[in-house]
């Protein structure tokens, strides 16, 4: 009798686990323009390409577009804790492009996004950054101090990283919309393909602390 309530308890147990892995991941994209989609339908934003990739890959995710046109690192900070939901399991920042558009202070930037990512973290949320290089008119001092921020928080929080969110696309007329800033839905698509060994890992880490 014992051995077969056991038996039961283990079952459940094990069904349980199985539910809970198979269950999709719960994902936000905290970012702006870049992330929201600006010039294109929902459907070839940022988010929306990389969960159709990923699902395309037999990855479930259930993912969340929190990209605010113009908003800097500051303004993701103060929006963080509606823009990230209680049961969110990971985050994908992609903040700063304004920030270096702007000239702001990168030590204003750092403190930003430091504080997002320990606020993630203390939240038990999964953390991957997407880093931002600085455009070249500020001069080298500002692009160095700028630059050198996302890697110096990757390492601080021991956090994957992705060095550059528009790699690939940057400067390519063919990519971008007519601004020459927002990546057109084919260039989209080259962000989603050269993140995705970042993002399978990222992801990875996550499913093995369901576990």
């Amino acid at each position: 009798m014992h051995i077969a309530v056991l038996m039961v308890a283990l079952m459940t147990v094990a069904t349980s686990a199985a539910a809970d892995a198979a269950k999709p991941i719960r994902l936000v994209v905290l970012g702006d323009s870049l992330s929201a989609g600006l010039g294109l339908p929902g459907q070839e934003a940022f988010p929306a390409r990389l969960q159709k990739a990923l699902q395309d890959k037999g990855v479930g995710v259930d993912m969340t577009n929190a990209g605010v046109s113009g908003d800097t690192s500051s303004g993701g900070r103060d929006r963080l804790d509606w823009s990230v939901p209680e049961g969110t399991e990971g985050v994908i920042i992609e903040l700063g492009a304004n920030d270096a558009l702007r000239g702001i202070d990168p030590d204003l930037t750092r403190a930003a996004l430091s504080d997002i990512v320990a606020r993630l973290k203390a939240r038990k949320i999964a953390v991957m950054l997407c880093g931002m290089l600085a455009p070249p008119n500020y001069g080298p001092d500002y692009a160095a101090r700028f630059n050198s921020i996302y890697p110096d928080l990757a390492k601080k929080f021991d956090v994957p990283l992705y060095p550059f969110f528009l790699e690939g696309v940057a400067a390519d007329a063919k990519l971008n919309q007519a601004d020459g800033i927002h990546p057109t839905a084919a260039g989209v698509d080259i962000i989603v393909k050269n993140m995705m060994p970042t993002v399978e890992a990222f992801l990875g880490t996550i499913s093995e602390q369901r576990r």
